[in-house]
């Protein structure tokens, strides 16, 4: 029997078939998304990261901070620092400019935390030390040379004696050093202030910092 003329009626694809096709477009979107983020650094040597907070919860996971040009230097990293850059606004590059006005080669942080001026609230910037697994500078003191060479250092954007961070730069805060932890094997005595090993000569990261509330969701124990 010849079929008619006109439109040619075609199978409609199984439940199964659809569902196949809808994972496979969202996984694409998803790389897609990862892989511009690597590509929002500029001209300061780092990138942007927004981390999804499930990527947090699995150790070693792959997470978009740990993307680094040289093998993870696990023999360096001992601890980690935690700063205020001493401005209301900002961002990776009037930092990084006003670190070489001091005559370093690059922003003396490993990483920054944006409070939505001048940088997006919550969003971290990882920076060329970071990236190349190189000292920082960004310590002072009697121990500042040991804490530049051993001391990963994260610094918020603000003012911590003037107003409170935000609560999205709290929460990628703690998130970032819990994989840090994870990733390096920190103990929560060894995540510190500016101020507890500068002793006199700094507040960093201000009177405002909830350091109780953030000391209550560092790891206890990292393996």
């Amino acid at each position: 029997m010849v079929p008619r003329t006109g439109s040619i009626h075609m199978p409609r694809p199984s439940k199964r078939t659809q569902i196949v096709w809808v994972s496979f477009l969202g996984a694409i979107t998803l790389v897609t998304g990862v892989l511009a983020l690597g590509d929002l650094g500029g001209g300061t040597g780092g990138f942007l990261a927004v981390v999804p907070e499930r990527l947090i919860a699995t150790p070693h996971a792959q997470h978009p901070i740990l993307r680094i040009n040289q093998p993870m230097d696990y023999e360096r990293w001992h601890g980690i620092l935690i700063h205020h850059i001493g401005e209301p606004s900002g961002d990776a590059e009037s930092v990084r400019r006003k670190h070489l006005s001091y005559g370093y080669k690059s922003m003396g942080y490993h990483f920054l935390i944006g409070n939505g001026k001048r940088m997006g609230d919550g969003v971290i910037h990882v920076g060329e030390r970071w990236v190349n697994q190189q000292p920082g500078a960004h310590a002072i003191g009697q121990d500042g040379d040991y804490h530049n060479q051993h001391s990963i250092g994260i610094a918020l954007i603000g003012n911590g004696n003037r107003r409170p961070f935000t609560e999205k730069q709290i929460a990628e805060l703690t998130r970032l050093v819990r994989q840090l932890q994870l990733e390096l094997d920190i103990p929560p005595t060894s995540v510190r202030l500016h101020r507890d090993i500068a002793g006199e000569l700094t507040n960093s990261p201000g009177e405002f910092f909830a350091a109780g509330r953030f000391e209550q969701q560092l790891l206890r124990t990292t393996h």
